[in-house]
């Protein structure tokens, strides 16, 4: 069910909700991981009466909003060095640079051995290793997608295509071309996460929204979600 937007104004602040009608008796007011504010309320609630709620309750709606917003895909500052550590599948690798014939990246014993042939430069060194992330990115997303889609098969949508790319602020998003793009900074959580992430986006196919609706079903294709979206996020704070 579409909600009907709202905005409220408190000091100097604005904040907008989304309002669902239904037949219940209370109000009620949730604000989901994505940052959005849902209000449920009684059939025939009068906005105001909505506002006035939002307004008491703004404090706590902004610490929840605060609290989601620490867990949002960050990038951190990185110098491409030998000695420093980077994640992959959720396990940290000390890099070790190394000049050689041709630049490549190999995972061993803990560490990224990236070699390059134009010396130790750090924008090169980061550009060889971002290729390689890259690469690995399309491996375990497809083979994710492989395994997360046949529990979908009751919906009959089509299987969806995946693009890959940096973003700065989501993990991941459906097109309304069916198209799953996912942040290729995903590829440093573990795979029980990148599960998760694409489990979240096969919903969107059958709810568009982050309604009730999705997340039941996101609950019943994916009992454990919220453990492993919790894992995302401290594992790539």
């Amino acid at each position: 069910m579409k909600g009907i937007p709202v905005l409220i104004l408190y000091g100097n602040n604005s904040m907008q909700a989304e309002v669902i009608y239904s037949k219940r008796k209370t109000l009620e007011i949730a604000v989901h991981p994505d940052k959005r504010v849902i209000v449920r309320a009684p059939n025939g609630t009068s906005s105001d009466i909505i506002k006035g709620m939002m307004k008491k309750r703004s404090r706590w709606i902004q610490r929840q909003m605060d609290y989601f917003s620490k867990f949002e895909p960050r990038t951190t500052n990185r110098k491409y060095l030998s000695g420093e550590t980077h994640l992959y599948l959720g396990r940290q690798y000390r890099l070790k640079v190394n000049i050689g014939e041709k630049d490549e990246v190999k995972l061993t014993r803990g560490f990224l051995h990236v070699c390059s042939r134009s010396g130790r430069d750090q924008k090169k060194i980061r550009l060889i290793l971002d290729a390689w992330y890259k690469a690995r990115a399309k491996i375990k997303f497809t083979e994710s997608l492989k395994k997360c889609f046949p529990k979908f098969k009751a919906w009959d949508h089509e299987y969806p295509q995946i693009n890959i790319r940096r973003m700065k602020s989501r993990w991941g998003s459906l097109s309304s071309r069916g198209v799953i793009t996912l942040n290729v900074d995903l590829i440093r959580a573990p795979s029980e996460c990148i599960d998760y992430v694409i489990t979240h986006e096969l919903c969107h196919q059958e709810h568009k929204k982050h309604g009730s609706d999705f997340y039941k079903l996101l609950e019943k294709m994916m009992p454990d979600w919220e453990r492993r979206k919790h894992t995302l996020e401290i594992t790539t704070a």
